[in-house]
């Protein structure tokens, strides 16, 4: 027997005043969708991405997920071109795992503004999923 409704939609609620950097978004993420997990939602955008397939914590048991990002522009704002550098450039030392080029290339993109910021990635991962999964932005 499938346990999930499939008419049931899962609604959370991120509050875009406390989401000031990435930490506090994965934060927001982890208290509403996470409670029911005995782990946590690490602070990676490819784990971001796989959440949003279902199947964990609260939309365990539904079929779509309702994100309703209340004071969005704030995050925006936060989640922007100077934490995007920042984020970018934390990953830029000696014996890194990452491809040093592609971050480079990045930080060059953002520089010249054609380079998409922590949010609108956020945005397009969450339009990726756009069967499944209906952003709200308030």
């Amino acid at each position: 027997m499938n346990s999930k409704n499939e008419n049931t939609t899962c609604r959370i609620y991120l509050q875009g005043r406390k989401i000031t950097d990435i930490a506090s978004f994965y934060k927001q993420l982890n208290q509403q969708l996470m409670e029911e997990e005995d782990w946590k939602l690490g602070e990676s955008l490819d784990a971001f991405d796989d959440l949003l397939y279902g199947g964990f914590g609260k939309w365990k048991s539904c079929e779509q997920l309702e994100i309703v990002w209340n004071d969005v522009a704030i995050s925006e704002q936060f989640l922007g071109m100077e934490t995007t550098k920042a984020y970018y450039e934390s990953k830029l030392f000696e014996g890194s795992p990452y491809n040093q080029e592609f971050i480079k290339g990045k930080i060059k993109e953002l520089i010249h503004e054609n380079g998409k910021t922590y949010f609108e990635i956020i945005l397009e991962i969450v339009d990726s999923h756009k069967e499944r999964v209906r952003l709200i932005k308030k």
